[in-house]
């Protein structure tokens, strides 16, 4: 067991103050056995471009049901039509396909096979991907809801996706792109070597090389989107997918806040790329981890240099972009002891007394969502304005180091306008 600081004495005496406001002001959910009632709740956001849900750790059965509650809400009532998530493109675009009924579509074991499995391979997702598919069967094509992902970590599936493409289309474009490719075909199984060999020197970069492929696929853009714009638009998000990865992995031991911007800067620009694709109409709703979707300018992350994607939607979007929080005192996870690990179910620590996840648990309220917005709530904005520490629980979960491995401070009301 590692030895976590002594509490914050003058922040836990603060927490039954807090913990009266939230219970004044906040407004008690229904049950997640209702997802019709539960999801009611959102409208407030149907005029949000982006609405971003977050989640305290990637392996909680409530995150995931809430989540997809909203989601259907948004779907049914506000006219929503883009899903995207924390998650490999190509996998994500077999899902597309699938619950699009497009060819080649599937959700099957094969699908989000790269550690962590258990993300996007568990019945509540299942269940919403199932939905959504039935949902769109009586839909005309061209206004189904699609499915993406907008992670960064597939290098290898992207390269053979782009192929794969190009050998169909244009044989000859396939031919030089498996040469370009080619000079990452040593580290395609195990992309971190890459990181390690550029470190060490001696080996030029394949940076040029990614960059000329995607500058062909672009080239052709109007010819090749002739034949299937659908799938033309498939091969160059793998391509701009295979360029952010090289780069994502050439910088990763030179520093974790440079490649933490690189990722989020490339899911942003994904998402960007989702809803130019899709025309005025587009509205998004994207599922992450609270440390990607809340306001990281205003958290520790933000203070030491890192931004993310909630930021950048903030500051593209304004008051278009709703970004909400959600959080846990405690109860079970998902995750594994390290990189690779298997999957365990874990009991998670009650929160500490000088978190904002001790206020929420000391109002009382079992399941809430607090609004911090608009002048009305100005007297819960300013108490829970003070940084206190949130937690944040990734695939791993390591309770014997917890405060050095999950906490970080944040000012709430500015991380997250919007907190479940």
């Amino acid at each position: 067991m590692v030895d976590a600081p002594l509490i914050d004495r003058d922040r836990a005496r603060h927490a039954d103050e807090a913990a009266s406001w939230v219970r004044d002001r906040c407004e008690q959910l229904p049950p997640l056995e209702k997802p019709e009632l539960f999801g009611a709740f959102f409208d407030r956001f149907a005029d949000a471009r982006v609405v971003l849900l977050g989640e305290a750790t990637h392996g909680t059965s409530e995150f995931y049901r809430a989540r997809a509650a909203i989601t259907r809400h948004l779907i049914e009532y506000h006219g929503f039509n883009i899903v995207a998530v924390e998650a490999d493109w190509p996998d994500a675009s077999r899902v597309d396909r699938y619950v699009r009924h497009r060819p080649a579509g599937r959700y099957d074991e094969e699908v989000f096979a790269r550690f962590p499995t258990w993300m996007w391979r568990n019945r509540e997702f299942a269940d919403f991907v199932d939905w959504l598919r039935a949902r769109n069967e009586s839909v005309p094509a061209g206004k189904r809801v699609a499915f993406h992902g907008l992670d960064v970590y597939s290098l290898n599936s992207s390269i053979n996706a782009v192929i794969d493409y190009l050998e169909r289309i244009d044989p000859e474009a396939a031919k030089e792109a498996r040469r370009r490719y080619g000079c990452l075909t040593p580290w395609q199984d195990e992309p971190a070597f890459y990181g390690r060999a550029m470190l060490r020197g001696g080996r030029d970069t394949c940076e040029d090389e990614v960059a000329a492929q995607l500058s062909a696929l672009l080239e052709k853009r109007l010819d090749y989107m002739a034949a299937d714009g659908e799938d033309y638009f498939d091969a160059a998000q793998n391509a701009r997918v295979v360029r952010a990865a090289e780069h994502y992995y050439r910088i990763m031991y030179h520093g974790s806040t440079e490649s933490w911007n690189l990722r989020d800067r490339h899911m942003f620009d994904t998402l960007q790329q989702l809803l130019a694709a899709r025309g005025p109409d587009a509205k998004a709703v994207v599922w992450a981890h609270n440390s990607h979707i809340g306001n990281a300018a205003a958290t520790a992350m933000g203070w030491q240099g890192e931004f993310n994607i909630g930021e950048l939607c903030r500051t593209a979007y304004g008051d278009g972009a709703a970004l909400i929080g959600f959080g846990t005192d405690r109860g079970t996870v998902a995750a594994a002891d390290e990189w690779g690990g298997p999957m365990r179910v874990k009991s998670v620590n009650p929160s500490r007394e000088d978190s904002y996840e001790r206020v929420f648990r000391q109002s009382g309220i079992a399941t809430s969502l607090t609004d911090l917005r608009g002048p009305g709530n100005r007297g819960v904005r300013e108490i829970l304005s003070p940084p206190r520490l949130e937690r944040a629980i990734g695939v791993i979960y390591r309770p014997e180091s917890e405060f050095y491995s999950h906490y970080f401070e944040a000012v709430l009301p500015e991380t997250y306008p919007f907190g479940v």
